[in-house]
């Protein structure tokens, strides 16, 4: 046999192992250890114009979910199914004090309490034994939160510094479009491909510097010098750029548990400090959507950070232009609905995510124990949290 040909044999993909996925990290429906840690915070589940006198959809951790506003305005979270019999309440029509059932009436209140079976004798002899169930909300940064775990270990809704101290003619504006994704609203793939790219600056100037476009500043273009930090909430990242006229450039970005990627304006015209923070809601196990607020001047400029590829946004893209200009969206897509972790090959550069995975890991870990994750507080007078994210530029 010619040796060449038995050498140039080897390596083939004949001889990949079998796939495995890390599913403690990916899979987020109750019960399993990724869903409990997330259910122990308080997650987005819509802006608040989404709860209105007409049921709105809401699928959250792999659950479905209805969303109203009643006519006194008090904000309802209620599972999709009835429980009656078991059709959608997405059907159903909203009242001064609650949500009526299509099918037979029932109708509950913002808790999920039965109020009314109109069918049944003296207009329901066992009412109060039934309850829909619910979940708790709260109104925040024009973002609707709600919290999904056990109920004796909920904790207070965290304020955020960034989002509380404005400067002069700034207001807070929410967004639903997952800006920061690079695609639609909905991204077909698992939570985590994009919560790792948070702790990923090199991807950068490849992705987003040479095959995107650029698509940022040039400032963003030049290779980074990168500490990975681990803080008491996830991830820090301070990145270094060199400039031609002496100048340093020092961007700081944060993944802090359980979901939140705090990533200053890419884009931006100015260094502060970061004004926006984007939280990523896993929907299921192979969807998510990211829902931002931020500090702007101006109505609609949370969706003007949108990135842009030669100067058009990613639904105005020919499928070949996407395959020409690749960006998040691709990239993260691009690993499957769920990656598979085993045929990965880390080098140097992917130390964030590694400690990120790491950091998740312990959580869950902690959890299993009967701990409070990290980042939790039950402290009603808690202070705004602060971040360091920020844009900043200095002397070399």
């Amino acid at each position: 046999m010619n040796t060449t040909q038995t050498e140039s044999g080897l390596g083939t993909a004949y001889q990949m192992r079998p796939a495995a996925t890390r599913t403690e990290l990916t899979s987020v429906g109750r019960g399993t250890p990724m869903g409990e840690l997330l259910r122990r915070y308080w997650h987005p589940v819509g802006v608040s114009t989404d709860a209105t006198d007409v049921p709105n959809k809401v699928r959250a951790l792999g659950e479905d979910l209805i969303l109203f506003r009643d006519k006194q305005g008090r904000i309802g979270l209620l599972h999709a199914r009835c429980c009656h019999r078991g059709t959608t309440l997405y059907y159903g029509k909203v009242e001064e004090d609650g949500l009526r059932c299509c099918y037979h009436g029932w109708k509950f209140d913002t808790e999920g309490r039965c109020l009314e079976q109109p069918c049944e004798p003296e207009g329901g002899s066992f009412k109060d034994k039934v309850r829909q169930p619910w979940y708790p909300v709260q109104e925040r940064y024009g973002l609707i939160f709600a919290y999904m775990g056990p109920a004796d270990k909920r904790p207070v809704l965290p304020r955020y510094a960034c989002l509380e101290r404005m400067e002069p003619g700034e207001f807070v504006e929410a967004d639903d479009t997952s800006v920061g994704g690079g695609g639609p609203a909905i991204i077909p793939c698992n939570w985590l491909q994009h919560f790792e790219n948070v702790v990923d600056p090199y991807h950068v100037p490849v992705l987003h510097g040479s095959f995107s476009g650029p698509q940022f500043t040039n400032m963003m273009a030049a290779l980074p010098e990168v500490r990975f930090e681990k803080s008491s909430c996830g991830v820090t990242v301070r990145s270094i750029r060199k400039q031609e006229n002496g100048k340093i450039f020092y961007r700081i970005t944060e993944a802090v548990l359980p979901t939140l990627r705090v990533v200053p304006n890419p884009r931006v015209a100015e260094f502060a400090r970061v004004e926006s923070i984007g939280w990523v809601l896993p929907m299921d196990d192979t969807s998510f959507r990211i829902y931002v607020a931020g500090r702007v001047k101006n109505a609609g400029d949370i969706g003007r950070m949108r990135s842009k590829f030669e100067g058009k946004f990613w639904s105005e893209m020919t499928e070949q232009e996407h395959q020409r200009l690749p960006g998040d969206y691709e990239a993260q897509v691009g690993q499957g609905p769920v990656t598979i972790h085993s045929e990965e090959h880390f080098g140097q550069t992917d130390r964030g995510i590694v400690m990120l995975r790491r950091m998740l890991k312990d959580q869950l870990d902690a959890l299993a124990v009967g701990r409070d994750p990290v980042g939790v507080s039950f402290d009603q007078a808690a202070q705004p949290i602060e971040f360091e994210a920020g844009n900043y530029i200095r002397d070399a």
